[in-house]
């Protein structure tokens, strides 16, 4: 652990001189890469001077517990139980760090919500959903942009897509993709039964244009005119987009936009994550027994949360977490669901890499 953390040192600190030297400054796509990996290695870089100068005081506390002073040598004790006790923490919170990285960790994400089971009360809580994320997206800084939806009378949403940017947000919402279940009474059940419906969620990363070699050949573009809650035409002009990839059959839609042109941008867009989002699974399920130590995501036909109203609580059912506040979760209170996702995922990476 010690050579690759030298390494790394050795790469953050050439990265430094290399981010003042003219010739680089001058090349801003350069520097912005250079930039990029500086973030990536720095709190590797400060967990290892830490450690370092733990390490060294461990060795000096070691020598003044010989102290002829009895003083000095309490004093001196009680710091080195402190050192001890915060060493083995701290080198796991380092080999945490060094674990493989997703590579689309960085990347914003395309998100699309749709109601599934349950019918108006599916829609709904599709709405409720989408709520959710974009008070947690708002609590993190983050821009979101409506790409497509298409609004139900009764509220909520049959389907919605919509980009997130920002730093990261790929690692917080990866896990978020599967069929999310909603229990309690509905506003049109007059018995007061509590009822169980669904939504499906599927966060995709978004893909570069250099990721995904999109020959336009293989693409249908038809325009049809924007419609509101009904089917009800809100658009004489023929401004909504649906593009067809005809190799896969994936159908993208969007009329959220104010022109043609942007549609077409956004749907080709979603186009591309759809095709990168596909190639990932493919990828993914070839590699079968990395597959197996990751928390699942991706499939939306997996169960993967239980939404409780009338008991207040959320259950993530691939780890076992259970939260008694979901009013809080719903209000954009994500962060203890996703922290504990994150954490189940990197303590099973590490049970993985110790036993190979």
């Amino acid at each position: 652990m010690i050579d690759r953390l030298e390494v790394i040192r050795q790469r953050y600190q050439q990265i430094g001189e290399q981010l003042i030297d003219p010739n680089i400054v001058s090349d801003i796509k350069k520097m912005t890469a250079l930039a990029k990996e500086q973030r990536s290695l720095e709190k590797i870089v400060v967990k290892y001077q830490e450690l370092q100068k733990l390490n060294q005081d461990i060795i000096d506390l070691k020598e003044m517990v010989n102290d002829s002073d009895p003083e000095i040598r309490e004093m001196a004790q009680m710091e080195l139980d402190e050192a001890n006790n915060r060493l083995p923490e701290l080198e796991e919170e380092i080999k945490i760090l060094l674990l493989p990285k997703d590579p689309n960790d960085e990347k914003n994400v395309i998100v699309e919500i749709r109601g599934a089971a349950g019918g108006d009360e599916g829609n709904i809580f599709a709405g409720d959903l989408y709520r959710m994320y974009i008070k947690f997206a708002e609590s993190k800084g983050w821009k979101v942009e409506v790409m497509d939806s298409l609004s139900c009378e009764a509220g909520g949403f049959s389907q919605i897509s919509f980009m997130i940017s920002g730093d990261a947000v790929y690692s917080f919402l990866k896990y978020e993709s599967g069929s999310h279940r909603v229990q309690r009474v509905p506003t049109t059940e007059s018995a007061g039964r509590i009822h169980t419906s669904t939504a499906t969620v599927l966060v995709m990363p978004e893909a570069e244009e250099l990721e995904v070699e999109l020959d336009m050949n293989d693409v249908r573009i038809d325009t049809f005119c924007a419609s509101g809650p009904g089917g009800q035409c809100v658009n004489t002009t023929k401004s909504a987009i649906r593009v067809t990839h005809i190799p896969t059959g994936i159908v993208v839609s969007c009329q959220d936009g104010k022109s043609q042109h942007e549609n077409k941008a956004s749907a080709l867009k979603v186009l591309r994550a759809r095709l990168y989002d596909h190639m990932l699974q493919e990828k993914e399920a070839a590699e079968g027994e990395e597959r197996k130590a990751k928390i699942g995501h991706g499939d939306r036909s997996e169960k993967i949360r239980t939404y409780n109203y009338p008991q207040n609580r959320l259950t993530d059912h691939r780890i076992g977490y259970t939260i008694q506040q979901l009013d809080r979760v719903m209000e954009g209170k994500l962060d203890g669901v996703i922290d504990a996702l994150i954490a189940y995922e990197q303590k099973k990476q590490l049970s993985v890499d110790q036993d190979e």
